[in-house]
């Protein structure tokens, strides 16, 4: 328990406590037994002395008991006897929206190999610069396509939107498989990555929206298992690319397969009942939800949604303002502890002040500062340097050094999938990090700490250390860093700016993918691998804090409960 009194010198301004409203039936206590109080720290403070030892109101807890989970709670303490089935009815419209994301995966591999053959073919080989222009130049298109994801989700729903992404997709496929020159191949990727915008902002968005609270952590991890199993298809498609230089025009002619698929299969699939709710569809999103959720949930769900789109307004346009307005503007900070009566300090300069606030911050902030941090730990440093690691312990082979990263970030992939729903989304994010961290440092320690002679004739176990530790690392990032991001942003947000909220999200996302890719062979030749390397943990660490203070735990609510939970501006009412 930290200090309760703070005596100070006296300043110019003064803290200001203003309650936030609380929603009591989320949080399962009568309001007029207890009344739940947020505060929020203001700007100004002028103090002799503050004393918060006080202060006994908790904080409401998101994972706090629900009613209508009590026959999920009966299920588990009977024994776990049984299969529990209730993700099947929203399984087939998840898996046919993450084949978009088994498109994308395909395309960020499908050139790792074949680059040499496309150059010698149209004309620009041995000119570097050109080379990394035909593989990069789609996230150019994915930046665009990320920013109007928002507008075409909010007027045509997901499922439309989807189809309509498969265009820019299968086009820019045929026109780069058929490519004569080097414009051909730039304007082809570039369509490609335009669709990688969209689906990659859409499809989180979507399966949050259309699965059942309970597994809606579990399936959302099925956009990073599409992801890996495309790079996997990618690399070992590109196995043959070694021996026949026309190979990769066979690899684009495949990638339009997944997009007729997805186009063809979203015919079938269902729209977000959300969605439909707020387009005036009341008896679509009652089937909808009676087909995937069970009829027991309907009416409570319809509440729901009505009572969220009538607090926040029943058109369904948003604009890019709202995104830092409030209400929309979440508070998402636990301080030193969301749990129980512990008191929680905000550092403020020149003074550390023990306080117990919450600090309210826009969740298109929260994305994006998620997204920068997620890149600059260093997972596509990691990667780039994968290969020259595998050569250190006999694996010469580009391709197949990269399709054992791509099984081992499926690997992880996999353990989040059984994770996410059991553990939480915080936890899995925390200890990701923290993984990633320890692993970055052992490798600098492997790097510069000095070798016996005896271990410096055998580089080959320095190899192996240097292939268990990187392995270790992307391990880490495929079971919580790299699922959880794209998870828990369409969670925190609104459903009114959840479109606009990811796509901003995921620009910052590219922008920084770029920013890695530039920068990171230009540091390693000025400062060398550790130190590069070394900052990569330093921003693993730095991750895993956001992730503790910044971060709220989602699993096992509603998103119209995390929605009203979260905004200060929704109206309270009895249980």
């Amino acid at each position: 328990m930290w200090a309760a009194n703070l005596l100070h010198q006296p300043l110019s301004r003064v803290p200001i406590i203003r309650p936030l409203q609380s929603y009591p039936k989320i949080f399962g206590y009568p309001l007029t037994k207890y009344k739940p109080k947020c505060r929020r720290f203001g700007y100004r403070f002028r103090l002799k002395k503050l004393d918060v030892s006080g202060a006994k109101e908790q904080l409401p807890e998101l994972n706090a008991q629900k009613p209508h989970t009590k026959e999920v709670k009966t299920e588990e303490e009977g024994g776990g006897e049984g299969f529990d089935l209730g993700w099947l009815p929203a399984f087939p419209h998840v898996l046919i929206a993450s084949m978009s994301n088994f498109l994308f995966g395909y395309h960020i591999g499908v050139m790792n190999g074949p680059i040499v053959s496309v150059a010698r073919e149209l004309g620009f080989e041995g000119n570097s610069f050109l080379e990394g222009l035909v593989v990069s130049i789609f996230i150019g298109g994915a930046f665009i396509g990320s920013l109007s994801s928002g507008l075409l989700v909010d007027k045509f729903g997901c499922r439309r939107t989807l189809q309509i992404d498969t265009i820019p997709l299968i086009l820019g496929a045929l026109i780069s498989a058929q490519a004569h020159s080097l414009d051909d191949i730039l304007w082809g990727r570039f369509l490609v990555g335009l669709g990688i915008g969209v689906n990659t902002v859409l499809v989180p968005i979507y399966i949050s929206e259309v699965a059942p609270t309970k597994y809606r952590g579990s399936l959302g991890t099925l956009c990073q298992i599409g992801t890996c199993l495309g790079i996997i298809v990618s690399l070992f498609l590109g196995i043959p690319s070694e021996d026949d230089p026309h190979w990769w025009r066979t690899m684009l002619y495949i990638a339009t397969i997944p997009g007729f698929i997805v186009s063809l299969g979203m015919q079938f699939a269902v729209e977000s009942p959300r969605w439909l709710c707020k387009a005036g569809k009341l008896n679509e999103a009652k089937a909808i939800i009676c087909k995937l959720w069970g009829e027991s949930e309907v009416d409570r769900a319809i509440e729901e949604f009505q009572a969220v789109i009538k607090n926040d307004g029943s058109d369904l346009d948003s604009n890019w303002l709202e995104l830092l307005e409030e209400p929309h503007s979440r508070g998402c900070c636990k301080l030193n502890g969301w749990k129980k009566e512990q008191e929680f300090k905000v550092i403020v300069v020149p003074l550390m002040l023990k306080l117990r606030v919450v600090i309210s911050l826009p969740v298109a902030l929260i994305g994006g500062t998620l997204f920068i941090l997620q890149q600059f730990a260093g997972i596509n440093g990691v990667l780039y340097f994968s290969s020259l690691t595998f050569q250190d312990v006999g694996i010469t082979s580009g391709a197949l050094a990269s399709l054992f990263v791509g099984v081992t970030n499926f690997a992880g992939a996999l353990c989040a999938l059984y994770l996410m729903d059991r553990q939480g989304r915080q936890r899995l994010l925390i200890g990701s990090y923290l993984g990633m961290a320890v692993s970055m440092f052992l490798i600098i320690y492997s790097i510069i700490s000095p070798m016996d002679e005896q271990l410096a004739h055998n580089l080959s176990i320095l190899g192996t250390l240097m292939l268990y530790l990187k392995q270790r690392y992307i391990l880490s990032f495929a079971i919580g860093a790299g699922p959880v991001t794209g998870i828990i942003i369409p969670e925190l947000s609104s459903t009114r700016t959840r479109g606009k909220i990811m796509g901003f999200s995921f620009s910052v996302h590219w922008v920084c993918n770029f920013m890695v890719g530039l920068f990171f062979l230009e540091l390693v030749d000025k400062l060398g691998v550790a130190p590069v390397y070394a900052g990569f943990g330093g921003v693993s660490l730095l991750s895993a804090i956001f992730a503790y203070y910044f971060i709220v735990e989602t699993k096992g609510r509603s998103l119209e409960e995390i929605e009203m939970s979260l905004n200060r501006n929704f109206p309270s009412r009895d249980q």
